[in-house]
């Protein structure tokens, strides 16, 4: 490789050197905030010291430290990535461009899911060849996972993982113009974990002036727990860890123990007299607030920001069909998750029975567990946001994989290879890919990403705002 051909941006901190390819320039595993080592895993994240001569962008980023995530017969490595990569410096962010020139594009900022737990910048669904090829600067970020990401703590700054996104915003306002893009023009989006922590900076006061859109893809406006939920956590945690439950004690722990710990931590009951569980026990760590976003946007900068919001139409099917569970649920199954998460369980599976009339008991229990994971938190935050601003856009992500013999269907993540249009990407079919041995529809992951692209140009996806008289709900990808 030619080092005298490569392209190197000046930023605050110091040089970069990128890679040049078809699609612009790619910038790797940049520092937003100091590496995250020791007791500095427990603290608001810390501006970065910088470095002299040339950093090397080229290569990907350590990622943060993050247990091995298996979903049986499928293939979600492209979601997942690498899983912990190890290196200090992880708090990085990853910057794919047309070009660093002074061209003022707009900036689209994505922060990935996987539960709180997992996922990384490296994961092969976000690479944004696609989105420089049609003028937008995309950033990945990596943020503090599990233990030191979200654990709550006496001593320690709640929803550290949280701040880390914060901080790459900054990063973003006071950078990426020396990377081509407009820092007035930033639209914040993530998915599942990520779009929930996108939720929380619409209420976030921090947030203010940092993005000026922002796109929530299958989380949710009420996925925090509350700080009695929070504390039956950390409980366990120290308790299983054998130490006291504040963050001093925790700083002497190596983050191999912390992965060690999270079996423990995964079956908790986490009911109070005054909440269900918003994870439906899917995973210990959430953002911990006082008040849900969905009823706090006043205290943060939504009503000055575009929101573009959905879900998908099978959510519940990636957490039952790769285990077999969409076939084998019984009655007694389906009723045992309702009572996990709603006060009145008979009540709500009648609902989903009645809207769903020839659904299987293993159907039903996945809309149960869509419904309360990501449909009524998502719902809660467009007419909140609807009502607050007026520039609300919802869709409702309809196609069907045919992974897992045609049984995994629109599950959660289903969308991403249509958001980044890498849907025709050999390694997401067949017979274990994501979305199955079938070639997508024709025009399907241009139209969807393009939908994207022009809601982060101009605020307007390509249909009508969502208003709580005339609940607009723009359906994408159903095969008619």
């Amino acid at each position: 490789m030619n080092h005298h051909t490569d392209p190197v941006v000046d930023t605050p901190a110091g040089a970069v050197r990128g890679i040049r390819d078809d699609s612009g320039e790619f910038y790797r595993a940049i520092p937003y905030a100091a590496a995250p080592i020791g007791a500095r895993r427990f603290t608001a994240p810390a501006p970065h010291p910088g470095w002299s001569g040339v950093r090397d962008g080229t290569r990907p980023s350590p990622t943060a430290p993050q247990p091995v995530r298996d979903f049986d017969g499928l293939d979600m490595t492209p979601y997942f990535g690498p899983g912990w990569v190890r290196g200090e410096e992880y708090l990085t962010v990853d910057v794919r461009t047309p070009a660093a020139d002074s061209g003022r594009r707009p900036v689209m900022v994505f922060v990935h899911g996987g539960g709180f737990v997992t996922g990384s910048t490296r994961a092969a669904l976000y690479d944004g060849e696609a989105f420089a090829r049609d003028g937008i600067v995309l950033v990945t970020v990596n943020y503090r996972l599990g233990v030191p990401g979200f654990l709550d703590l006496a001593g320690a700054p709640p929803n550290r993982g949280l701040l880390d996104v914060l901080a790459a915003l900054g990063w973003v306002r006071a950078t990426i113009a020396a990377f081509g893009g407009d820092p007035a023009n930033v639209t914040v989006f993530g998915q599942s974990a990520g779009a929930t922590l996108v939720g929380a900076l619409l209420a976030t006061p921090e947030a203010g002036g940092l993005f000026r859109r922002a796109i929530l893809q299958s989380g949710s406006g009420t996925g925090a727990f509350t700080s009695e939920q929070a504390q039956r956590v950390t409980t366990t945690a120290a308790a299983t860890l054998g130490v006291e439950p504040t963050a001093e004690a925790f700083a002497a722990i190596p983050d191999e123990r912390f992965l060690e710990i999270l079996p423990a931590l995964a079956g908790l009951d986490l009911r109070t007299s005054t909440a269900t569980d918003p994870l439906a026990g899917l995973s210990p760590f959430s953002l911990v607030l006082g008040i849900q976003p969905a009823d706090g946007l006043e205290q943060g900068p939504a009503r000055d920001v575009d929101l573009l919001i959905g879900t998908n139409t099978e959510e519940g099917h990636l957490y039952l069909a790769p285990q077999g569970d969409l076939d084998s649920t019984t009655e007694p199954d389906l009723l045992a998750l309702a009572a996990r998460i709603h006060p009145a369980p008979e009540t709500a599976i009648a609902a989903h029975r009645a809207a769903q009339p020839r659904a299987t008991p293993g159907e039903l229990r996945s809309a149960v567990l869509g419904q309360a994971l990501f449909g009524t938190g998502t719902a809660r935050l467009a007419q909140a946001h609807a009502q607050l601003s007026g520039r609300t856009h919802v869709y409702s992500f309809g196609y069907r994989s045919t992974a897992l013999d045609g049984r995994l269907g629109a599950a959660h993540t289903v969308e991403l290879p249509f958001v980044f249009d890498l849907a025709d990407k050999p390694w997401l079919h067949g017979d274990t890919g994501l979305l199955g041995p079938e070639p997508v529809p024709d025009g399907l992951a241009a139209r969807v990403h393009a939908a994207w692209v022009s809601f982060a140009r101009t605020g307007d996806p390509g249909w009508a705002p969502y208003d709580p008289r005339r609940p607009v709900t723009e359906i994408l990808g159903t095969v008619r």
